[in-house]
């Protein structure tokens, strides 16, 4: 004779399997993520420039520093910040790198970008130390000579236009006024070097290989900008920040310069990524900030001066309740309106050197 379970016992049964099945749990910030698998991908850029070996390292000591998430973090090789911040759109990853120009513009809709992409800040980087550099016999001694001139504005597809442009335009260059070549930083000094090119917009950490090799290899004019337009820049950019290249740094350097971070290594996300996951994703990296720079010397910019710095988009409320909480944070009234900190200049400290590698991906 077949047997029947009451109705009661049938429904004490439901629940305990559904318990058994997860362990997620909703809390006022989201979704809670603890006690559950999370894979994490974080978009880097091709093999060659820092992006990967710094991805690299913060998915390490994030996989060795587990506490209430078990997650398994993969660092991917991807073409870079223009296609990390489309698929973290697609949310096909869930942290990438990228240049906080690129991110700017794209949280903006503008630029190269036909809409705005819903992606916030974890944590800033290493800076982006570039300036435009030429042989000393070209005649080019000031970024209004560039106008009819070949010009090396960064790889193939790199968005490196988004920071070059503003810089040209508020000089009075368009964009039309040069002749744009693509071309590695490695390969900018040979174009210089045989002549194929008048001048290459360098840069990434101090001090910068590419510039290193030119100076050892042909006398170079350091192009200056001009210091009331370097002040708009600043002003009317968020991701421009004032950095000194000192002197000695390279030879011909004789006297301090006055630069530009033209866009800063970031960490993103997506806005829709879980709050409590960011908040974790931010509190490891910070308390394992050590690690990554032991690993890699773009962590040392992960200081309290640096973290947080406003490069124009807003940080992920994860990562802003983890600065509040830690002091990092600094208060309502001196908060940019794109959602960051107040401004700071670069400083030593935040410009150690990222690697030999271009830092702007």
């Amino acid at each position: 004779m077949a047997r029947f379970y009451q109705p009661t016992n049938l429904l004490l049964i439901f629940v305990a399997v559904c318990i058994g099945c997860s362990k997620e749990k909703t809390t006022t910030s989201g979704t809670d993520v603890t006690g559950k698998r999370q894979f994490i991908s974080m978009g880097t850029a091709p093999v060659g420039g820092a992006f990967p070996v710094v991805g690299g390292a913060i998915a390490e000591v994030m996989n060795n520093h587990k506490d209430t998430i078990d997650w398994k973090v993969q660092a991917k090789g991807t073409k870079g910040s223009q296609e990390n911040i489309r698929r973290l759109q697609q949310n096909e990853l869930e942290l990438a790198l990228a240049n906080a120009a690129i991110s700017y513009f794209a949280v903006r809709g503008e630029g190269t970008w036909t809409k705005k992409y819903d992606i916030r800040a974890i944590a800033t980087m290493a800076p982006n130390v570039a300036l435009f550099i030429a042989r000393a016999d070209s005649g080019i001694n000031s970024i209004a000579d560039l106008k009819g001139k070949r010009v090396i504005t960064g790889p193939a597809g790199a968005g490196f236009q988004m920071f070059i442009e503003p810089i040209l335009a508020e000089h009075g260059v368009a964009w039309d006024d040069i002749t744009s070549i693509n071309a590695t930083q490695s390969g900018s000094v040979d174009q210089l070097g045989d002549g194929s090119a008048d001048a290459a917009f360098l840069g990434g950490a101090v001090p910068t290989g590419s510039i290193t090799q030119a100076t050892s290899t042909f006398d170079v004019q350091f192009v200056p900008f001009d210091e009331d337009k370097r002040q708009a820049l600043i002003e009317n950019y968020a991701f421009f920040h004032p950095a000194t290249i000192p002197a000695g740094t390279y030879k011909g350097l004789d006297a301090d310069f006055d630069g530009l971070n033209v866009g800063s290594m970031h960490l993103i996300t997506s806005e829709s990524q879980p709050e409590d996951l960011i908040y974790e994703v931010t509190r490891t990296i910070w308390d394992n900030r050590a690690e990554i720079a032991g690993k890699h010397p773009a962590g040392k910019a992960l200081n309290p001066k640096n973290v947080t710095r406003d490069t124009g988009i807003p940080y992920h409320p994860g990562a802003v309740r983890f600065y509040e909480e830690a002091g990092l944070w600094p208060k309502a009234e001196t908060e940019s309106e794109a959602g960051g900190p107040a401004d700071e200049s670069a400083t030593a400290d935040e410009a150690e050197p990222a690697g030999k590698a271009d830092v702007a991906e």
